[in-house]
């Protein structure tokens, strides 16, 4: 089993969801007491949200890649960055270490592709939404075409998740709005809905939906196992 390194935190209500997720999979493929061989580097959220907000990606960058090397350092085989928007500076974190990075929009577009998806709705942070190292990820290794919400729903998701999710709170209201938002998205064209922060699917489950959500935070973690388990 290799050993699977997670930069976590952002924030801990997500990281916990990777924590049991990851363990249950490795459970369920080995049976009796096998769990997860883990390092996990969980970082403080305000420090991470204030400088999202303040556009210094620079010292996020330090931040995470400081974390990659210490993961490294306890012997990770390998890395995930428990988060959508922080992927942001995902390049600057595969060169600061030797060991493998699993990018979380290549799970998603992986799982995506076997489902024959082409027109994906996306929900996010803003920073995800708005800028391009998400959507063209998906674009240009997965050849997708890639909808976002309207500015208005937009300012929803980005507000429900910093002011409520991130916090534990799961409020019905903001359930209705994201169902409604989902819909918009399936009139426009898409065929499914990323939930492209690892917080969302503490809101909203398939079977909410009348088509299909692909949870970044289960798909990622499940990609971690199958890393984990690999006998190559």
């Amino acid at each position: 089993m290799k050993r699977i390194g997670l930069i976590g935190g952002m924030s801990w209500e997500s990281t916990a969801t990777y924590y049991q997720r990851i363990n249950q999979q490795v459970n369920h493929q080995l049976g009796g007491l096998a769990s997860a061989d883990i390092v996990l580097h969980s970082l403080n959220f305000a420090t991470i949200e204030a400088l999202q907000h303040d556009g210094n990606w620079a010292a996020l960058a330090d931040i995470l890649s400081d974390s990659a090397q210490q993961l490294e350092a306890a012997g990770a085989d390998f890395l995930l960055i428990c988060t959508n928007t922080m992927h942001k500076v995902a390049p600057a974190v595969t060169q600061s270490v030797s060991i493998p990075l699993l990018h979380i929009a290549q799970a998603t577009g992986s799982a995506l592709q076997r489902h024959q998806i082409r027109t994906v709705g996306l929900l996010g942070t803003r920073f995800t939404m708005e800028e391009d190292f998400y959507t063209s990820y998906l674009q240009d290794t997965f050849d997708m075409n890639v909808l976002i919400p309207t500015e208005s729903e937009r300012d929803t998701v980005h507000n429900v998740i910093y002011h409520q999710l991130c916090k534990g709170k799961i409020e019905a209201e903001s359930k209705t709005a994201f169902i409604h938002i989902v819909d918009s998205l399936k009139k426009a064209g898409a065929e499914a809905v990323i939930l492209g922060c690892t917080e969302i699917g503490l809101l909203i489950k398939p079977g909410d939906t009348s088509i299909p959500l692909f949870d970044t935070t289960l798909i990622h973690a499940d990609s971690a196992v199958m890393e984990s388990l690999c006998k190559t």
